[in-house]
């Protein structure tokens, strides 16, 4: 048997039945589109296995598809069998294609901007459309999967293989990268690249979602801290540069990451000028109203919170790299939360809370904060 032959008979050992490929496809795409949306909030090194399965999802993908499309090929090809759902199946094929091929242009190192987006922002649009779309698609041709689809032993063994094989392909990619010495080698690995200097210029203006405030007057600029404290106090722009320094890693998820120095004021220094948080509830407080996150508020409304001793930590930040940050990076005041994603690095901060409970209105903030 020749070695295609050969090659083309393991393939179709592989190859699931076509309603379980149907059914992997669409769990396929939402593991992958869950994985992206999680690997937002994951900053730390610990994470490195999410980015894996992410990328080894990504390469199991492109094998079903390839399946499918080996099987429905005709009906796409020939106008004749084409129907009122062959638009969609189309278009889903379209975003599939452009999610799969601006992600591996990526981890290649291509960096391009189309207008205020970067190739990643593009890839993580795909990804987002391709999950109703393939929802969409699927119900056009709606069967429930049968046990016999994927009971057998041999079902188990497809999608081992199918992951395996997606984090062999993923180091192999690696072994390239440093092979050609590509722009892609020197990624993180979240898949940011970096940018390098010091102070305001040597790193992108990246805004999330519609935050694009008016510059705030240094001189006018009050930081009002409250909430879980002592003695609520406000402060000026001047009292918030209290020389605080500290060596910090920025990691956008548009893509990119800098190492800067950053200096400012230390969260936990700031709370104390606000006489401290109050180490046990007042008469008009509920008994369980106990301080346990410290909530940062943008000029926009934007927010985020952090656990009350990482916040201590963190810094309240008036300059980069020796210069005063710039309206476009957060001036006159932006957290700086180490091990954190830069989506959470809230800038233009005018409140800083402590609170007792956590802030899930903060996730649909990021949605809103910024339209008027």
């Amino acid at each position: 048997m020749a070695p295609t032959d050969r090659l083309r008979t393991a393939l179709d050992r592989l190859e699931p039945p076509p309603r379980a490929v149907d059914w992997s496809l669409f769990a396929f795409v939402v593991a992958e589109a869950a994985t992206g949306l999680v690997s937002f909030t994951v900053g730390v090194p610990e994470g490195w296995p999410l980015f894996w399965l992410h990328r080894a999802l990504g390469v199991g993908i492109v094998a079903l598809l390839a399946w499918k499309l080996a099987r429905v090929r005709r009906r796409l090809t020939d106008p004749a069998l084409w129907r009122r759902s062959t638009a969609l199946s189309v278009l889903t094929l379209i975003a599939a294609l452009g999610a799969l091929a601006t992600g591996v242009a990526w981890v290649f190192g291509l960096d391009v901007r189309l207008s205020y987006w970067t190739l990643l922002s593009v890839h993580v649009g795909f990804g987002l459309a391709l999950v109703p779309l393939v929802a969409a698609h699927a119900a056009t041709r709606f069967r429930l999967p049968r046990r016999v689809d994927f009971e057998r032993r041999r079902t188990t063994v497809r999608y081992f293989a199918l992951l395996a094989a997606g984090g062999a392909t993923y180091r192999l990619q690696q072994g390239v990268n440093d092979a050609l010495d590509t722009a892609g080698a020197d990624r993180r690995f979240t898949g940011s690249q970096p940018r390098e200097g010091d102070g305001n210029g040597a790193f992108p203006i990246t805004s999330w979602v519609a935050d694009d405030p008016d510059p705030i007057d240094h001189d006018a600029y009050r930081l009002t801290v409250d909430g879980l404290v002592s003695d609520p106090v406000e402060l000026t722009a001047s009292d918030l540069a209290g020389g605080h320094e500290t060596e910090a890693l920025l990691d956008c998820t548009s893509g990119w990451y800098t190492v800067q120095e950053w200096s400012g004021i230390r969260v936990g220094d700031l709370l104390d000028a606000a006489g401290g948080v109050r180490a046990e509830a007042t008469a008009g407080d509920a008994p369980d109203r106990e301080a346990a996150y410290v909530r940062f508020t943008s000029v926009t409304g934007y927010r985020w919170s952090l656990p009350l001793a990482e916040a201590e930590d963190a810094l309240l930040a008036t300059h980069v790299g020796g210069e005063r940050l710039s309206h476009g990076h957060g001036a006159p005041a932006r957290l700086v939360a180490p091990d954190r994603r830069g989506f959470q690095w809230v800038k233009w901060v005018t409140r800083v809370e402590v609170r007792s409970g956590y802030d899930f209105g903060q996730w649909v903030v990021t949605l809103v904060s910024g339209f008027d």
